[in-house]
């Protein structure tokens, strides 16, 4: 089911972070040396909830320091 992103734009974020974490949960197995089909659900699940968690960490990451620097406050003396 298609839904148009100016309508619903929190479904459209976290649909793209999903589809970015899976994306990521991908080249996460391959690079383990692993297949997908060697995983279960659940552990498959695991590990794109575990990816989600990183993506969600750096954009709040980058949105604190884009609120930071609009302020003029640096860290990095």
């Amino acid at each position: 089911m298609k839904f148009n992103k100016l309508k619903n734009p929190i479904k459209a974020y976290k649909s793209a972070i999903r589809e970015k974490a899976i994306s990521r949960a991908q080249t996460r197995i391959l690079l383990a040396g692993r297949q997908s089909s060697q995983f279960s659900e659940d552990e498959l699940e695991t590990i794109v909830k575990e990816e989600e968690d990183k993506l969600y960490s750096t954009i709040k990451e980058k949105g604190l320091l884009a609120a930071l620097a609009l302020f003029g406050i640096n860290f990095f003396f």
